[in-house]
């Protein structure tokens, strides 16, 4: 085919981003990459975004807007934007993000140079509560190989490593292929399709910046209250994560080395976050120790209640 005809859809999934999303909209129609469209899908918002989006489709038919009468959820509202787009690539990104008006041609010359390729990631951006924007280069060339499971361990060493190096669910994909990758409704679901996109098939990384995200700090209670998952799994993401993996490679055409292999790198990413918290957690207690009163009785009270808590 010709990557430079290619339809390319961009989904934004938005709830009440009626004072934040115009630079991000006016950033997908800005692309030098002209054939595309923009499926936001509105989640029942109740500010000025029904207004604004229905205004923005007026002035440029690329837009297509789709507005759920109800909450569905944050993450029925994610996917939903990829279930409505039509075409041969794909792109969510958030209502506060910003796109290089390159990113689109730049990872189509990408699909162009090598028809193997499932998606192409780009170097991010990312801008803290602080205001400050920080990115971390990727050179690695693992996620491109064509055993999947040097993939999907690179994948899992990533995420231990650094949340920013590689955005997946922020990339341009085929859209086809991953509409039969199963997800659902949990902690450390981003993770988790990251990992099955992995195994999928390879991917190009770009290394020039792309494109910019805002990020925040959230506890996993209040990511379970924000994706209306019961508390209790605030407690064991990693676990369910890795549960999730594991099924998922049953299901997998690899072959028993394969799967093997695969299976490793599961129960190392699994030790390598139990390791951490226990980490984090002696930390704490030591620094909470330092600071209470000098009475031992007293301090080993306070330091028992406090651990129960964390």
């Amino acid at each position: 085919m010709r990557y430079a005809d290619a339809l390319v859809s961009v989904g934004l999934p938005v709830r009440n981003g009626a004072g934040r999303m115009e630079h991000a909209v006016n950033s997908v129609l800005n692309q030098e990459h002209e054939n595309l469209e923009l499926v936001i899908c509105d989640n029942a918002s109740t500010d000025g975004t029904e207004e604004l989006c229905r205004d923005l489709a007026a002035r440029d038919s690329r837009i297509v807007y789709h507005r759920h009468p109800v909450n569905i959820g944050l993450h029925n509202n994610f996917t939903s934007a990829m279930r409505l787009a039509t075409g041969t690539f794909y792109r969510w990104m958030g209502d506060d993000d910003w796109l290089d008006p390159r990113c689109m041609s730049r990872s189509l010359e990408a699909f162009a140079s090598d028809d193997r390729l499932l998606l192409v990631t780009a170097q991010t951006s990312y801008v803290g509560a602080d205001g400050v924007e920080r990115t971390d280069p990727y050179d690695g060339t693992a996620l491109g190989s064509d055993d999947p499971v040097t993939r999907f361990t690179e994948m899992l060493r990533l995420q231990n490593e650094s949340a920013i190096l590689v955005d997946p669910l922020y990339a341009v994909i085929r859209r086809e292929p991953i509409l039969t990758i199963e997800r659902r409704n949990m902690l450390n679901e981003d993770q988790v399709f990251a990992a099955k996109l992995a195994l999928a098939g390879p991917w190009a990384h770009l290394s020039e910046v792309l494109t910019r995200r805002h990020s925040a700090h959230e506890t996993r209670a209040m990511l379970a209250r924000k994706l209306g998952l019961p508390p209790w799994q605030a407690h064991l993401g990693t676990a369910l994560q890795c549960k999730e993996l594991l099924g998922w490679l049953d299901e997998s055409p690899l072959d028993h080395q394969q799967r093997r292999r695969a299976t490793l790198a599961v129960a190392r990413l699994y030790l390598r976050r139990q390791q951490n918290t226990a980490t984090h957690r002696a930390r704490r207690l030591l620094g909470i120790a330092r600071a209470l009163p000098k009475q031992p009785a007293l301090r080993s009270a306070m330091i028992s209640r406090v651990a129960k808590s964390i």
